[in-house]
């Protein structure tokens, strides 16, 4: 607004305390004052109270006391800072200001003392705050009998930090914030507002220069590119109706459960009509009831935090605390969440500690200094993806973290986190040629401040509840990522078994009639699959960048193809580890996926295609219900092999055991193009033996080969099994038998 000068009263300024007016005015018209509570807002002095407020583009500013009188304020100088002197503190006071053109009125945020208590100042800066959500950030409270909005960012290099939005028309000079003593930390109380506007953080270096514009890294809402603005969300008051979900919610998520995972990206799973996402509302009402029907027992989305960059698929993430506004509110996400309970469905999110991008508004630089990354990039950079890496030997960037793992968990009930790029966290190194990376304190390459911060997270996390699920996606070696801390493990539930993932894909693209040298491939998987608590993992990374679709891997033309897909499904389900697909593997999508649009449902018209999904679903709900094929699907022993060394007729079997009283499970397969006839194997007990699964089957698009649904099993050893049956073996096929009666 243009200030009317001539408007303006022209009495002198008051003529007490000048020292304080002369030093404060233009640092504190110019936005430049690193404590504007000392000079603004209501103050005892040796003549009575001084009240200072200041008010760009007003003309006349009047003081409205609590009961309900009216004094001028008069200006000082041309600063837009008024002020006047009274008797006593006039109580809680509202500010009527004028110009030539409009006339406003505000709850002066001056005279409110501080929010945050000495418990959370103290848990702070010990980096120890874990319900940091409920302390920084922007959170509609009342205080000191008013309504409106507490904001309090941690910048503790900073000279001066404000909030700026739609409310201050964007004005750093209007709302400086109140520094927290040593904390690092800068808090303001403005009343009247309430949640769902925008704001960002205004944070002016301590090195000097032009102020940084940032969004609030504990920002609950933000709204999308370009203006990338954080929004005012109120987290308490929801209603939820999942209470037996989150009481049994541990026994579902065991290593003893039957745990099928279905991967979603959720801006590309299905489209609207006219080409737009779905938002987490319709979601809940197409996803999850697919989900349910396939008979997978999880959804893992894709990261949901929010970010600027559709391309990185929220792998680059911004503001961890804040679900993408791409499909909905924070209340539209946890809508979500509990059509995912009230299903029987879990819910894990990609969570993304490893790296942040190097966005203006991010955490980079955040305060002018390298407050949550390192300095040096050969500590802070991935050169891989052009993003920063945290300094987790900081203790506020852990609590920063860590808190962030609790909120997600605690306040929005998702069941579960995938850890992402745990690899490239482990070692100083990871993607780096020599002299790009600095060796830790003992001269080693592995990260010891990331090691310690994983098992802090994994300790903190099952302390606060036993039930969630912490995944590791690491691809190297490193031991013990799912042994407990406590026997000198990482301490991750579950970790994903990629090794598995490459050998198998290898295998599956070979032809048949060289399958023989390969073998090993489909078995040596095995060989440690009980060193860890596995999940079988074919996820996003193995169809994109030019990977093509796990349909395009696999050999021969597009009939045989199927055929393969079939019996490496048949195969995945049956060996030891949990199991994880992305979305559209279900039905052999063709191509490679695409974020931009959704998957190819057409493919569904083909009734081969519709038949492998017909299969996936069988596979998930034989998994389920068949206590040998999940049961002790990370010990030794439920597993027993019968066939390993038939490589030159590409043939598998093993036995899966429950170790109860539950039957086994014989599973057999057929990598070869033809079908193989009379093939004895060892079975333990004699009689029928019923066909429970052949993925050559016409219901899946199979021709229809077997063993007519049962088989009787003789005693003629075999195998080193007291027993044994003979059994057709279609080409590319995958079988499960399970003995009839006792």
């Amino acid at each position: 607004m243009t200030r009317q000068q001539s408007a303006r009263p022209t009495t002198a300024p008051l003529a007490y305390d000048q020292r304080i007016e002369t030093a404060a005015l233009q640092t504190i018209t110019e936005g430049r004052h690193e404590d504007p509570f000392s000079v603004l807002g209501p103050h005892p002095t040796a003549r009575g109270c001084v009240v200072r407020v200041f008010v760009p583009g007003a003309t006349q500013v009047t003081l409205e006391d609590a009961n309900g009188s009216s004094l001028p304020l008069i200006p000082l100088g041309q600063s837009d800072v008024f002020e006047t002197l009274m008797a006593a503190h006039p109580g809680r006071y509202t500010i009527l200001a004028r110009n030539a053109a409009a006339e406003w009125r505000f709850t002066d945020p001056y005279q409110f003392g501080p929010v945050l208590g000495e418990l959370d100042k103290h848990l702070i800066s010990e980096g120890t705050h874990l319900q940091l959500w409920r302390t920084l950030g922007a959170r509609p409270i009342t205080h000191e009998g008013a309504d409106g909005v507490v904001f309090a960012v941690w910048a503790p290099a900073a000279r001066r930090v404000s909030v700026i939005g739609d409310f201050n028309d964007w004005d750093g000079r209007r709302h400086p914030m109140r520094r927290r003593g040593t904390t690092g930390v800068w808090e303001l109380f403005l009343p009247g507002l309430a949640a769902g506007l925008r704001y960002k953080f205004e944070i002016a270096p301590a090195g000097g220069g032009l102020p940084l514009s940032k969004s609030d890294p504990m920002g609950l809402g933000a709204d999308l590119r370009p203006d990338n603005c954080s929004i005012v969300r109120a987290l308490d008051g929801h209603d939820w109706q999942d209470a037996d979900w989150m009481r049994d919610r541990g026994r579902r998520q065991q290593i003893d459960a039957p745990i099928s995972i279905y991967e979603v990206h959720l801006g590309s799973w299905q489209r609207r009509p006219d080409g737009t996402w779905q938002s987490y509302r319709d979601l809940a009402a197409t996803l999850v009831p697919y989900v349910r029907e396939m008979g997978f027992t999880h959804i893992e989305v894709l990261p949901v935090a929010e970010h600027p960059f559709d391309g990185s698929w929220g792998y680059q993430p911004v503001g961890l605390y804040a679900p993408t506004s791409r499909f909905g509110t924070l209340e539209d996400f946890r809508a979500f969440v509990e059509a995912c309970h009230a299903a029987e469905v879990g819910l894990i999110l990609d969570w993304v500690p490893a790296h942040f991008p190097t966005d203006a508004h991010g955490l980079g630089q955040f305060d002018g200094t390298a407050l949550y990354e390192h300095q040096d990039p050969r500590e802070g950079y991935h050169p891989d993806w052009h993003t920063l890496i945290y300094n987790y030997g900081r203790p506020q960037v852990r609590n920063f973290l860590i808190a962030n793992a609790l909120y997600w968990l605690r306040e929005h009930h998702v069941d579960g986190l995938r850890v992402d790029a745990v690899a490239s966290m482990l070692y100083r190194d990871y993607s780096r040629k020599d002299g790009e990376w600095i060796p830790n304190r003992h001269g080693g390459r592995e990260n010891l401040e990331a090691i310690d911060f994983l098992r802090q997270l994994n300790t903190t996390i099952h302390g606060d509840d036993s039930g969630a699920m912490v995944i590791a996606e690491d691809s190297t070696a490193w031991p013990g990522v799912s042994r407990p801390v406590q026997h000198g493990g990482l301490g991750f539930g579950f970790k994903w078994n990629m090794g598995w993932m490459h050998d198998t894909l290898d295998y599956m693209t070979q032809d048949p009639l060289h399958r023989a040298q390969h073998h090993d491939k489909m078995r040596h998987g095995l060989g440690y699959a009980f060193s860890e608590n596995f999940i079988l993992s074919l996820s996003h990374d193995e169809v994109v960048h030019g990977k093509g679709a796990i349909y395009g891997k696999m050999a021969g033309d597009p009939a045989l193809k199927l055929a393969n897909l079939r019996a490496y499904y048949a195969f995945m389900w049956a060996h030891p580890g949990k199991k994880l697909i992305f979305m559209g593997q279900e039905f052999g999508q063709p191509g490679e996926w695409n974020f931009d649009t959704q998957l190819d449902w057409a493919a569904l018209n083909d009734p081969g295609h519709a038949g492998l999904r017909s299969l996936v679903r069988d596979l998930n709900m034989l998994y389920r219900t068949t206590p040998a094929l999940h049961i002790r699907d990370c010990h030794a022993d439920g597993f027993e092999w019968i066939e390993r060394d038939a490589a030159q007729a590409n043939v598998l079997a093993w036995l899966r055991h429950s170790g109860q009283d539950a039957p086994p499970v014989l599973a057999v397969f057929n990598f070869s193009g033809v079908a193989q006839e009379n093939w004895r194997l060892g079975v333990p007990a004699p009689g029928v033996w019923r066909e429970i699964l052949n993925s050559d089957a016409e219901i899946y698009g199979g021709g229809g080969g077997g063993n007519m649904g049962r088989v009787h099993a003789d005693t003629v050893p075999s195998h080193g099994q007291p027993c044994s049956l003979s059994l057709t073996l279609p080409p590319l096929s995958g079988l499960y038998l399970t003995p009839e009666g006792p």
